[in-house]
């Protein structure tokens, strides 16, 4: 995991450092927010495993991680849905608000699915 994230750094710093915005095609927008959504995901989910690791050892590693990765991928979209919007000169606080929200109903939904399937394997 920290090696697939380094390496998707890398693949973000090179397509930062080789494509000029100002000529580039669809297909440079593309790669700088597919980089920098999987090099978020990867230190995210580092760090969310690291801190429910420490502070959390009586729960089992695989649902820490499962738990790390479902809300990196959830915060790393409001980092480039906001980062795209900033760009396009979209933003503002009632679009990440509404945003925000989204992804709060997405995360409440699979904690209610993850407890619906833990009270029915008791």
């Amino acid at each position: 995991m920290i090696t697939a994230t380094l390496l998707c750094w890398v693949a973000f710093c090179v397509v930062l450092y080789s494509i000029n915005p100002f000529e580039t095609i669809l297909l440079g927008f593309l790669l700088f927010y597919i980089s920098l959504f999987l090099a978020a995901v990867g230190t995210l989910s580092l760090l969310g495993f690291t801190f429910r690791y420490i502070f959390n050892k009586n729960a089992f590693i695989t649902s820490q991680v499962v738990v790390s990765f479902r809300q990196a991928v959830l915060f790393a979209t409001l980092i480039v849905i906001s980062l795209y919007l900033q760009s396009q000169n979209l933003i503002t606080w009632w679009n990440l608000l509404i945003l925000i929200i989204l992804l709060i109903v997405i995360e409440s939904s699979f904690i209610g699915i993850g407890n619906k399937m833990n009270s029915v394997s008791h």
